[in-house]
């Protein structure tokens, strides 16, 4: 998983410049050391050698905006860790994503921070009024289409496509994510039932109350925008927290899909991958109950036993 997430990384790094890899690496030692420090302090086996704290801290640093301070980040991590991974029995036990667990914390602690974007390549501008600019601060592609403010067309959705566009760290290149999403799906790292039951329910979802119709270019711009990809490939295939069911994983999926076109089409916010992910995460115990396969030569369930 580490190395399928660094062509994103690497592009987020080349896309916002070195406050972005600082970022990361914020996030990703501030991840390792709390598991360290935690495991130290109550006398459990340390586990960091697992990587899943480097998985969580380089998660957390993809869905940050690299405008933040290196130290939101780093405590993002922490809560990630300790909060939600350790304090309910560690690596297994967690009821949801730790990475998504932090981005939620901290969109509540820090909403203005973390929904403050500035890009430095945006539509080639480097002079405003006679004075060269360091950064553009503005909404991201997925907010403009949402507001209406975007004249969208396929050249802007190719942008978003590549990742030459605002966003957090690791959400921008859906080609990058692709490209790490194919290496896990050739590993048999991953399965391909949830990612690909979320996109599509997505799909139709969008299509059919998105407003614009069979309008494939504004689907595609909402398949390259936000969050989405790096959700569906990345943090809803986590073994903890999602069905170890081959139905249950069609089912999780299905209600992924749902989820976020509900919240990016009727929510306040242009996105909803993380809260979708998070409340499909709580449901996956009965998911899992209700889809356990009856063994070969048994007669089925009866009187709910």
């Amino acid at each position: 998983v580490v190395i399928a997430m660094l062509p994103a990384c690497a592009f987020g790094v080349w896309n916002f410049g070195v406050r972005a890899l600082i970022m990361l690496i914020s996030t990703t030692v501030s991840a390792v050391l709390t598991e360290y420090i935690y495991e130290k302090l109550m006398h459990k086996p340390i586990t960091i050698g697992d990587l899943s704290a480097v998985v969580t801290g380089m998660l957390v640093g993809m869905n940050m905006p690299a405008t933040a301070p290196w130290w939101m980040g780093a405590l993002g991590s922490v809560f990630g860790i300790l909060v939600v991974k350790q304090l309910f029995g560690g690596l297994g036990q967690n009821f949801m994503n730790p990475a998504l667990g932090a981005r939620c914390f901290l969109m509540i602690s820090f909403a203005g921070q973390m929904t403050s974007f500035a890009y430095d390549k945006a539509v080639g501008l480097k002079y405003l009024s006679g004075k060269q600019l360091d950064a553009i601060s503005g909404a991201t592609p997925l907010a403009m289409i949402k507001d209406g403010s975007m004249n969208l067309d396929w050249a802007q959705v190719l942008k978003m496509f590549l990742g030459t566009t605002g966003g957090t760290i690791g959400e921008t290149s859906a080609l990058c994510l692709l490209i790490g999403a194919a290496y896990l799906l050739i590993r048999k790292v991953i399965s391909w039932r949830i990612p690909v039951c979320y996109l599509a329910t997505f799909a139709v979802f969008y299509l059919i109350f998105g407003g614009h119709g069979f309008n494939l270019m504004y689907l595609a711009a909402e398949f390259c925008g936000g969050g989405l990809m790096l959700g569906a490939f990345f943090m809803a295939t986590d073994y903890v927290t999602s069905p170890i069911t081959p139905k249950g994983q069609i089912v999780f999926g299905i209600l992924l899909g749902v989820l976020t076109g509900i919240f990016r089409i009727f929510g306040a916010s242009a996105e909803g991958v993380s809260y979708a992910i998070i409340i499909s995460n709580l449901m996956v115990p009965l998911i899992e109950k209700v889809t356990i396969p009856v063994p070969f030569g048994k007669e089925g369930i009866k009187d709910g036993k």
